[in-house]
Formats: C-alpha cells, sequence, structure tokens
C-alpha cells in the first residue's frame, strides 16, 4: 500500500486515512443510507467522473483512498466489467445521453456538429428531453455549490437539440415533481482541478506507485500518473459534499444514483484508444431497498445500458428503439460482449473499432498507416509522458513493450486476453492457437458495423482529404 511522500507534507499514511475519514464524516455520506424508496417515479441521479477509470479503492486499488464512493458501492450495486462505447468525452456522451451508438447517430467524431446545424434522427431524444416529458424536472447542475466544489454543466454533445434542461440549479425546483440531475465533476480532467488536487489532497509518493508495463520509469511519467489518482481522491471528496447537499434537500429518500466515468483516464494508451484503459470506467447503482446491497456484476455492460435503466425507472418507453438495455428490470439480459468505436479526436483522423467479451478483447486499426503518435494537440499538451517517451524511444532507451506505442504503424489487429494479460501489451491476433477466436471476433465487428448502421464507414466531408 502506497505511503504518503514524507518530502511533501509530511503525512503517513494513517494520518492520511483519518484526514479521509473526517471528509466522509464531514460530508454526512452515512446518513444517505436512511433513505428508502417511496411510492412513486424515484429521483433520478447521474453523477459523472470526467476522464476516469475504476481507479476506486472498492475497484482494488491500494494508492488512492475514496471512502464515500466505497461506500456508495458497498451499499449499491457494483459493475466490474463497465465499458463506455468511445474513448473521448463529446462521442461518449453523444452516445449514452441517448442510449444509441455515437456511430448510429452520427455523432461519432470528436467536437463535430458544432455549428453545422446537424440535429438528430428521428426518434432519438436525450435523456432530460424523454424525462420531461414523463414528469420529470431535469437538472444539469453548474456553478459552486460546496466549497471547492462544482458542477460543470457540461454536455459536449456532437449535435444541436433546443435547450433540453430546466434548469442548472436545485433551487426553484417545483414541489411534486420528481427529478432528473445530472451533475459532471471535472477533478480527474486534465486542467486546473489537477493544480487543486495537488494543493488539497494529501500527496501521494509518486516513487511508491506501481505503474504500468508500457510506461517507463521515469520522474516525470510517476509524477503526472500520481496527480492523476490525487484527483481521485478530489473526486471523491466533491461527490460526498454532493451527497450532503442532496441528503439536506430531501432528494435521496427515494432516487436512484449512478456514478460512472464519461470514459477512461486522461493518460497514455488511456483517452482516445480502445484499450481498458480507455474504455473501462466503473459504474455503481444505488438506491438502498431497490437492489442488492454489495452486489458485484461481472458481465460485460454498457454505458448505454444507465441510459436505459434510468429510462425504464422512469416509465419511459422511447419511440425508438435502444442500444442500451435494462440491467435490473424483470426481462433485462446479460450481455455476451459489448462493441467501442474511436474515430477523428479533435484534428487527429483515425479509424478503430473493438469488440470485447468477458475476458478478449479484439480491435481492429482500419488505418494502420496512422501510428499511434501521430499529432494530436491535446496529447502533445497535456501528457508529459509522451514527450518523455519520444525522447527515450530517439535514444533507443524503451524496452520492447514501453516502444509499442512509439511504432510507425499499428497492426491491422490487436487481440488481447484481459485475464493474463490485463494491461494489453501481448498481441495474440498472430498466434495460430487464436486464429478461429480473430476470426470469429473479427465477424462479430463486421455484423456490428451493418447492424448498427456506423456512420464511420463513411468519410467526414470536412477531412476527407486528409
Amino acid at each position: 500500500m502506497a505511503q504518503i511522500s514524507s518530502s511533501t507534507n509530511g503525512h503517513s499514511l494513517k494520518r492520511r486515512d483519518l484526514l479521509l475519514t473526517a471528509t466522509v464524516m464531514a460530508t454526512g455520506f452515512p446518513a444517505i443510507l436512511r433513505g428508502q424508496r417511496g411510492d412513486g417515479k424515484p429521483n433520478i441521479i447521474w453523477i459523472l467522473g470526467e476522464d476516469f477509470s475504476p481507479d476506486l479503492g472498492c475497484y482494488g486499488s491500494r494508492v488512492v483512498r475514496t471512502p464515500v464512493l466505497d461506500k456508495l458501492a458497498a451499499e449499491g450495486v457494483r459493475f466490474d466489467r463497465a465499458f463506455t462505447t468511445a474513448p473521448v468525452c463529446s462521442a461518449s456522451r453523444s452516445a449514452f445521453c441517448t442510449g444509441l451508438f455515437q456511430t448510429t447517430i452520427g455523432a461519432h467524431n470528436h467536437r463535430s456538429h458544432r455549428d453545422d446545424g446537424f440535429a438528430l434522427p428521428h426518434g432519438v431524444k436525450v435523456i432530460p428531453q424523454h424525462l420531461r416529458e414523463a414528469g420529470y424536472h431535469a437538472v444539469n447542475l453548474g456553478g459552486e455549490f460546496a466549497p471547492g466544489a462544482r458542477g460543470t454543466a457540461k454536455e459536449d454533445w456532437n449535435f444541436h437539440v433546443e435547450p433540453p434542461w430546466d434548469s442548472k440549479r436545485l433551487e426553484g425546483r417545483p414541489a411534486g415533481k420528481p427529478l432528473y440531475l445530472q451533475v459532471n465533476f471535472s477533478a480527474t480532467h486534465k486542467g486546473p482541478a489537477f493544480v487543486q488536487a495537488r494543493k488539497e489532497m494529501p500527496r501521494i509518493d509518486p516513487d511508491s506507485l506501481p505503474l504500468p508495463p508500457y510506461w517507463p520509469d521515469h520522474p516525470v511519467v510517476r509524477d503526472e500518473y500520481a496527480n492523476y489518482l490525487e484527483a481521485a481522491t478530489l473526486l471523491d471528496r466533491q461527490v460526498g459534499q454532493l451527497l450532503q447537499l442532496l441528503e439536506k434537500e430531501d432528494l435521496l429518500s427515494n432516487s436512484v444514483v449512478f456514478f460512472m466515468g464519461d470514459h477512461g483516464q486522461c493518460l497514455i494508451r488511456g483517452k482516445q484508444w480502445l484499450y481498458d484503459a480507455g474504455l473501462r470506467v466503473p459504474l455503481i447503482a444505488w438506491s438502498p431497498g431497490r437492489w442488492k446491497a454489495g452486489e458485484v456484476r461481472e458481465d460485460p455492460v454498457l454505458s448505454l445500458d444507465m441510459t436505459a435503466t434510468s429510462l425504464s425507472l422512469g416509465g419511459v418507453k422511447p419511440e425508438r428503439k435502444l442500444d442500451g438495455q435494462d440491467l435490473f428490470g424483470p426481462k433485462a439480459k446479460r450481455r455476451d460482449l459489448v462493441f467501442a468505436a474511436r474515430d477523428r479526436c479533435d484534428m487527429t483522423v483515425d479509424r478503430i473499432r473493438s469488440v470485447r467479451d468477458r475476458r478478449y478483447r479484439l480491435i481492429r486499426n482500419f488505418m494502420p498507416e496512422r501510428p499511434y503518435t501521430q499529432y494530436n494537440e491535446y496529447i502533445e499538451k497535456q501528457y508529459p509522458t509522451l514527450a518523455v517517451m519520444k525522447e527515450l524511444y530517439a535514444k533507443g532507451k524503451l524496452n520492447p513493450v514501453q516502444a509499442l506505442f512509439m511504432q510507425p504503424r499499428k497492426p491491422e489487429l490487436e487481440l488481447y486476453d484481459t485475464l493474463n494479460d490485463p494491461f494489453l501489451v501481448k498481441n495474440l491476433a498472430a498466434d495460430a492457437s487464436q486464429k478461429a477466436r480473430v476470426a470469429e471476433m473479427s465477424a462479430r465487428i463486421d455484423r456490428w458495423i451493418i447492424d448498427s448502421d456506423d456512420q464511420g464507414r463513411f468519410p467526414e466531408k470536412s477531412y476527407s482529404s486528409k
């Protein structure tokens, strides 16, 4: 278990535990366990952590301390194989806010359709529209609601809809109406929150961290990773502050709370890529008395399933069939596998598709001639690890696993055994023993592209010449 760096603020591990326990008590989190379901439609509350993988104590992390979210999982249902449909915010959010794959609705290219009048296909709506029509008051929380905690009111959709929210504040909501509340936290998104986390959270000793094998052991790499994990602790504190507010407002006594990351961590080989580090997210569903407390689900689930479940709880039957499915209802079915897609991210054109079951992930690179490190301004500016890897690669100081990400081209197919290779660094696609598996999973991707009407088949007009 990681120790707190004595060179920064002198805290011991015991001291850190005491501080975070005090944080939980200050948020009043144990009080929310008094909430029980009542009659009528429940309040539906989405809590979203930006750029966040399952780096929580309840998911096995021995480095971060996340008592609030760990408690939420202990009293709710934790999904251990939850994935988003895209590894970048706008595409992922376009999908889970409609319940349909971003590739199906033409919202797959990052930050697209912001000023061209593009609208959703007929019958497709975002979740606040559905729930408002079902009698809900819809709030996308914005602004500071507690010291050091604020909702971003983020939408970030690759389409235009008329404003679908009733408010960005909890104040002034009508009596007698159920609430749909979405709260986005940017604590784990690169930017000012990382600076806040370093100032306000107990420092993590970078030298104590176990690194993924695809990163070089370098002080800059360790510091970036430590700062991200400190931000995870800040996120946990902010969620506790939110729950305290909701308890004060008596909004938890008949509520369903979902906590999820909008996609994976903003670190090399995470965000923008179809590895588990870019797609696997925490997903916790909490509603005392409604579901079995402490249940852990191992079946693959999608972010779209949170949408379908929420609409089912709200009594909504969408006009168009969703790609998500109810996680808990009487007709709920367990998935065998999940699909994901990566398309243009900022100025970086690429097309990648993936399918994953409980154990294996197959990735197909449609543009293998484009390297992982083709220019992306966001990554160049926000990922200090990349600069280190470029320098070490040029000097021949990366080992073969670390050098994988620096190759001049990508393989056409990548197959990983996530059970025996959790960091996805041993590509089995050319292994003779995996020939049948590669063929079967490739055929699944082919069928999904056709069945889901994957719009990525068609070049984006404004980028078709690049």
